[in-house]
């Protein structure tokens, strides 16, 4: 599986996100195309504006035919696949995040700045379209309840920092960060800080 494939899944997993998450809260078909080219596009918008990028480079043709293909297929369906997004959606939403963690840093790394903004640039780009349309749902965004969304752009970041770039290798970060986030979520996960150490259930 080459990078390219990856990274139209991770296009087409981002946009059905913010698709489902307009279905979920009975959005119009309006609210559909509006959750739905945030959340692809909301990480990359923030992205560019942090490393001083024209925000006009991220409309590229082929990526914006692919999410309004795919948007627009989503609104001709029954409403019955939303029970079906609440089942793999959460899969398919991993693999936009790791996807797009490794689109930032690549991008931060080419532009030869350090570490630290390429953790910022994989960071931004993998979940800040998420938590736009959270935000846009009325949801409490997915990426400040759990310490596993931020913590896998890091590790993004890191591998591109190494040098990571080879379709192989690449592949091999998405498979890992899909792998991590999906054991996550069914063990519920979550570091043993003082700040998480939840109040009695009674209280």
């Amino acid at each position: 599986m080459t990078w390219s494939v990856l990274h139209i899944v991770g296009i087409i997993a981002y946009a059905a996100s913010g698709a489902f998450v307009a279905l979920q809260v009975k959005y119009s078909f309006i609210g559909i195309f509006v959750l739905g080219l945030t959340t692809s596009y909301g990480g990359a918008v923030i992205r560019n504006i942090v490393l001083d990028v024209p925000i006009s480079d991220i409309w590229d043709r082929q990526s914006l035919l692919i999410v309004l293909i795919t948007l627009t297929i989503i609104i001709f369906l029954e409403r019955k696949w939303v029970n079906h997004w609440k089942r793999w959606g959460y899969f398919f939403d991993s693999i936009g995040l790791a996807s797009f963690a490794i689109q930032g840093g690549l991008l931060a790394k080419s532009l030869e700045h350090d570490l630290g903004i390429i953790i910022i640039a994989s960071m931004f780009t993998g979940v800040g379209g998420g938590m736009i349309r959270d935000l846009l749902a009325g949801r409490t965004p997915l990426a400040l309840k759990e310490e596993t969304h931020a913590i896998l752009t890091f590790l993004c970041a890191i591998c591109i920092w190494f040098g990571w770039s080879s379709p192989i290798e690449l592949t091999i970060i998405v498979i890992f960060v899909v792998c991590i986030r999906m054991l996550s979520f069914h063990n519920k996960w979550r570091i043993k800080l003082p700040c998480n150490r939840f109040e009695n259930k009674n209280l």
